[in-house]
C-alpha cells in the first residue's frame, strides 16, 4: 500500500503560481461488501493514464487537479460493516486510486503501516524525524500524539496536497498545536539532506511513490547513501517499499519486483545484515539501524519503550539479506529473504 507524501514525482520544479482545479462533491455512500484488500481501492484495472472508479462504499469529498497529481479526498461509510478503515478519511493519488493517507476522528492511527513508523522513536539517538513524503501529515499526527518531546520535519513535492491536507485532514490545526515541533517543507524530498538539522536527524522515513509506485530513484544504492547522510550516528531509517498490493500507473512496474530491489538497494548502501523488513497486510517495510542488525534481540527492550499500542510493531522483524544484485526488470533473488528465529 503506497501512502506517499510526496505523492506523484516530476523532476522539473514549475515556477510561479501553481494552476490548481477543484471539484467537491458529496454523494449519500451506496454500501456493499468491503473490497479493501492491501488498502489498496480499485474495480478493475485500466490503461496507464485513466483514473480508477472508486468504490460504492466510498464517498468522495474532493477532487483535485495539480501540474503534479490527481488528488481525491474520499470517506469511508461509518455505515460499511466490517469495513476496515469504516469511518476514516483517505488521500488518494495516482490514477489507479492508492491511498497515500488516513485518518480517522479523534484517533491518530491508522490501522496501517503508518502505525509502524510511529514505533520508530524510542530506537532514534535524538528525538528527531524526517519524514520523506508528507502526504496529509498521517505519520505526523501519530508521532506528535505520542511523543511530546520529538520534532519532525516532513518534506511533500507538491504544494497542493498541503492544501489539501490544510483544509481536509485537520493539518493546519496540527501545524498551530505543534508549531515548536512540526515543519512542513514543500520541495522535492530527495533534496531534503541539504536542509538535514546539524548533526543529523535521529531518523528518517521514507513514504515516497511515484504514479503508484515506489519512486524508481529508491531502487539505487546511490539514493540510500544521500538518505544515510541525513541520519545522526546510530540512527535509523524506516522505509515503505510497497509490494505486490500496490498498482503501478506504468505498465511493468510490478509492485513485488520494485520491492525487491528496493530493498536490494538499501542491502548494498547500508551493508550486508543491516536491513531488516516485516509484513503488514502485503505493505513490506524495511528498516535500518542498530535494531535491524538483531531485529530479534532488539525487540524487548524496544517494546518496552513503547505505548500500549504500538508495541506489536516492535517484535515482527526479520533480517533481510541479499547474495546477487540484479536488474529491476530481472527475476527477484530467491536466496535473501531470512524468516527463521
Amino acid at each position: 500500500m503506497p501512502c506517499s507524501g510526496r505523492g506523484t514525482h516530476k523532476k522539473q520544479v514549475l515556477a510561479g503560481d501553481e494552476e490548481m482545479t477543484m471539484t467537491f462533491l458529496v454523494a449519500a455512500p451506496v454500501l456493499g461488501p468491503p473490497t479493501l484488500r492491501c488498502l489498496h481501492f480499485t474495480t478493475a484495472r485500466a490503461s496507464a493514464a485513466r483514473t480508477h472508479p472508486l468504490p460504492e462504499e466510498l464517498q468522495l469529498v474532493a477532487d483535485i487537479r495539480s501540474p503534479h497529481n490527481h488528488i481525491r479526498v474520499a470517506d469511508v461509510s461509518r455505515l460499511a460493516a466490517g469495513h476496515p478503515l469504516a469511518g476514516a478519511r483517505l488521500l488518494l493519488l495516482d490514477g489507479p486510486g492508492n491511498i497515500h493517507s488516513v485518518s480517522f476522528p479523534h484517533c491518530p492511527l491508522t490501522r496501517t503501516y503508518l502505525d509502524v513508523f510511529a514505533a520508530v522513536p524510542p530506537l532514534l539517538p535524538r528525538p528527531s524525524l524526517a519524514v520523506l513524503g508528507f502526504g496529509a501529515g498521517s505519520a505526523a499526527r501519530a508521532l506528535l500524539h505520542f511523543y511530546p518531546d520529538l520534532s519532525v520535519h516532513g518534506w511533500e513535492l507538491d504544494p497542493s496536497v498541503i492544501a489539501v491536507a490544510r483544509d481536509f485532514f485537520g493539518l493546519a490545526d496540527l501545524e498551530r498545536s505543534h508549531a515548536d515541533r512540526l515543519v512542513v517543507h514543500i520541495g522535492d524530498a530527495l533534496e531534503a539532506e541539504a536542509e538535514a538539522v546539524r548533526g543529523g536527524f535521529g531518523g528518517v522515513l521514507v513514504d515516497l511513490f511515484a504514479n503508484g509506485s515506489v519512486l524508481p530513484e529508491l531502487q539505487e544504492a546511490a539514493t540510500w547513501h544521500r538518505i544515510g547522510g541525513m541520519v545522526a550516528p546510530g540512527g535509523t531509517v524506516m522505509v515503505n517499499c510497497g509490494g505486490g498490493c500496490v498498482e503501478a500507473e506504468e505498465e511493468g512496474r510490478d509492485g513485488e519486483a520494485v520491492k525487491d530491489a528496493t530493498m536490494r538497494a538499501m542491502a548494498t548502501a547500508f551493508g550486508e545484515g543491516t536491513v531488516a523488513m516485516m509484513d503488514m497486510d502485503e505493505s513490506w517495510v524495511a528498516m535500518t539501524g542498530p535494531a535491524a542488525r538483531a531485529p530479534e534481540e532488539a525487540a524487548a527492550a524496544w517494546k518496552a519503550r513503547l505505548p500500549p499500542q504500538l508495541r506489536q510493531y516492535a517484535d515482527t522483524w526479520r533480517p533481510y539479506c541479499h547474495t546477487q544484485m540484479e536488474d529491476i526488470s530481472g527475476v527477484p533473488a530467491s536466496n535473501c529473504h531470512n524468516f527463521s528465529h
